[in-house]
């Protein structure tokens, strides 16, 4: 259809610069009329480069993730590579069941949640040879690579700040996936050591959601009516906490303090504006995309683990 060789289509397609603007100009084309598109796998065989990088978050519903992935995805095809993205859920059977079907593709790259995985998994990865990183947790030996921070240190953070502020009487609103529960084990040994009552913890099926904040603050004040602070593991448990607070006319911040986790778009123009932690999601992600790059492109990474940190961010609600 273009007029030219097989090798000169093919240089077209693979190294456009060995061929004339008029060859490239026909072959782009002609590729447009019979609407073909390259043998990705043939030529990642040749060169052992897939040019693809898996992402495995646990939802896809759900907003927290999504600047990591946003970066994530944008760094990565900046360089010409391409994200896979793959929603494992919050149990350790379907995070094996992807990675099997991921490892078994070859990508350049896996950006996995978290670092607690199965047996099973664990030993994937480890045998898989295939660049790691492991986000939205930490640990200072992760099994290759780590962007991430410490949900301990936040629960206890927020524990602080709340204590700072005066409040008491304290409360645990959390989805019960395994770095929600780490940020609670972080927030009930702060309030240990500020002597204070055990906080009540209230555990929602993860994902949470609206709908699971407005309950689990009922269930909380059939407790104890006398709660003065919630901390929540999700900036969507509190905006229902805080829905919830409303309906029963009890006022934030003056009776009942709120902080969320995540500073979603919404936290800042709820009314009252949600306390919340504030996570880099997208400087993760470029990190953790870099990081692919230089083991992809055979450049040594010698400090594998970053912490980014996070930030409470102060607004009316606490």
């Amino acid at each position: 259809m273009a007029g030219v060789s097989i090798i000169t289509v093919s240089r077209a397609i693979n190294t456009p610069g060995l061929v004339s603007a008029s060859t490239r100009k026909r072959v782009t084309e002609a590729i447009a009329r019979a609407g073909y598109v390259p043998n990705l796998m043939a030529g990642g065989l040749r060169s052992s480069k897939s040019r693809l990088v898996a992402a495995l978050v646990p939802t896809l519903s759900g907003q927290v993730f999504s600047e990591m992935v946003r970066s994530l995805t944008e760094s990565l095809a900046a360089k010409g590579y391409q994200v896979m993205l793959g929603q494992m859920g919050y149990g350790d059977s379907r995070e094996d069941e992807l990675l099997r079907a991921i490892i078994g593709r070859r990508p350049d790259g896996i950006v996995i949640t978290g670092i607690m995985h199965s047996a099973e998994g664990r030993r994937l990865l480890l045998m898989s040879g295939i660049p790691i990183v492991e986000t939205w947790d930490y640990t200072p030996t992760p099994i290759d690579s780590l962007v991430g921070f410490s949900h301990e240190s936040i629960g206890r953070e927020v524990c602080d700040y709340l204590v700072a502020r005066g409040r008491r009487r304290l409360a645990i609103i959390s989805a019960d996936d395994r770095r929600a529960v780490q940020r609670q084990e972080g927030f009930l040994r702060s309030a240990a050591r500020a002597n204070l009552r055990k906080p009540r913890v209230k555990l929602v099926p993860a994902p949470a959601t609206h709908a699971s904040g407005r309950k689990g603050l009922s269930d909380v004040l059939a407790f104890d009516p006398n709660i003065d602070a919630v901390f929540c593991s999700s900036d969507t448990l509190a905006m229902g906490v805080l829905t919830e607070a409303r309906a029963r006319g009890i006022a934030v911040p003056e009776s009942l303090a709120i902080v969320g986790f995540g500073d979603l778009e919404f936290s800042a123009t709820l009314q009252p504006s949600l306390t919340t932690v504030r996570v880099n999601g997208a400087l993760m992600g470029t990190t953790a995309a870099q990081f692919i790059i230089d083991r992809a492109e055979g450049r040594v990474v010698r400090d594998r683990v970053v912490d980014i940190g996070f930030t409470v961010v102060r607004r009316e609600s606490a």
